[in-house]
């Protein structure tokens, strides 16, 4: 496409987390009620815990499992999750992406983990999860924001297995349907899927989660943001609104709202159907595009939210390493100074790539807008006059 496009997307906003506001959001349709007021009175903790049960309802949390706000977005629940329940039995970690592989640094490094299995895969690639011992706990990665690979079910997660589970969603909740009997340790962070505020992260525990909690105490100290027990007992107010510290109001009103948002368009099934018609879309375009191939060679595996694609051709081939590194970073940096699309180039530890948000609070048209942009861009870049 030599010619400019002149359609623009309304809305730019393309980037993985913090992820576009849905549509319609504005500062002023927030509830401020409760700025300015002590998290622990009785109407501040109220929406606190509306935006827990409102959580829980949306994704189809079972009665019995728990819904509570943590501090430090989705890292500080999942490493919460880690530092609170592994450690008396084997442990595998599995990562096929960046995120995924700081908790195997944790594993490794912080904890340092007796009997502890690594599985790992390049961008792109899912490890062989068969291999997992059902005897062991589990941390993993449902979807990989950073490499667009997801899990295609969890078969390979026995029922009723005696190890527990803990899945960082933070890319997949309110995108693909959680099969809750077999997680035990839930977490995501507002700032992803439902594009609201970061820093505030939400930890999900089924009973068998409590259970370990209760009747294990980790050789290692527990900061005090770690902290989910009140004597040997699960600490219960932290899931019904008593934050561990002091959360933003703010952000929980915004969070709140996305919330709302998305329980007024059909809740969860509707999210899902946004995300898979947006990464339709754009997978479809790269399947037509001869210079682009998916991250992920397995469609079974390719996300519905954070989509990634390569490069590919004999002029992409003929460049140096250096060049090849610098085509997405150019498309993406002309297109933002030009108010096209910002924040869709592929995450810094990937491979050179793009990767465009197709989340359930991205409209279908501003995509369908930004992918001539795309192809007008690297036209120009590949005929020197980007």
């Amino acid at each position: 496409m030599s010619t400019e496009p002149t359609l623009r997307p309304e809305r730019p906003f393309f980037s993985s987390g913090p992820t576009c506001k849905f549509p319609g959001w504005s500062l002023d349709k927030l509830d401020i009620k409760s700025l300015g007021r002590s998290h622990r009175s009785k109407y501040a903790k109220g929406r606190l815990k509306y935006a827990i049960d409102l959580s829980k309802e949306l994704l189809g949390v079972p009665d019995d499992y728990l819904v509570g706000i943590m501090p430090g977005s989705d890292t500080g629940a999942l490493e919460c999750a880690m530092w609170s329940m592994l450690g008396n039995r084997p442990t595998t970690v599995a990562a096929w992406e960046s995120f995924g592989n700081v908790w195997i640094q944790d594993a490794v490094k912080q904890l340092k983990l007796p009997n502890l299995q690594v599985l790992d895969a390049d961008y792109g690639h899912i490890p062989d999860l068969a291999q997992i011992p059902q005897e062991n706990d589990v941390v993993f990665t449902w979807n990989g924001t950073t490499s667009g690979a997801k899990i295609p079910n969890t078969d390979w997660l026995a029922p009723g297995r005696e190890g527990i589970t803990i899945n960082d969603a933070t890319s997949a909740v309110f995108a693909m349907e959680m099969d809750w009997a077999k997680l035990d340790a839930t977490t995501y962070s507002w700032q992803k899927v439902l594009g609201s505020e970061a820093q505030h992260g939400m930890l999900i525990l089924s009973p068998k989660a409590v259970e370990r909690i209760e009747s294990y105490d980790p050789e290692w100290p527990l900061p005090k943001l770690f902290r989910l027990k009140k004597g040997n007992k699960i600490n219960t107010g932290i899931f019904e609104g008593a934050t561990i510290n002091t959360p933003s109001m703010l952000a929980t009103e915004d969070y709140i709202m996305a919330l709302e948002w998305a329980r007024s368009i059909g809740g969860r099934k509707a999210m899902f159907e946004r995300a898979d018609a947006n990464a339709k879309i754009v997978t479809d375009w790269i399947e037509s595009t001869p210079w682009l191939r998916n991250m992920v060679p397995d469609p079974a595996q390719r996300t519905n939210t954070g989509v990634c694609m390569v490069f590919q051709g004999e002029w992409y081939d003929n460049l140096s390493a250096e060049e090849q590194a610098a085509v997405p970073k150019t498309i993406a940096s002309k297109l933002e100074a030009m108010d096209i699309g910002y924040d869709f180039n592929g995450y810094r530890d990937a491979p050179p790539s793009l990767r465009i948000w197709c989340g359930g609070s991205v409209e279908a048209e501003d995509i369908k807008r930004l992918l001539p942009w795309i192809e007008w861009a690297y036209e120009a870049l590949k005929n020197g006059t980007l």
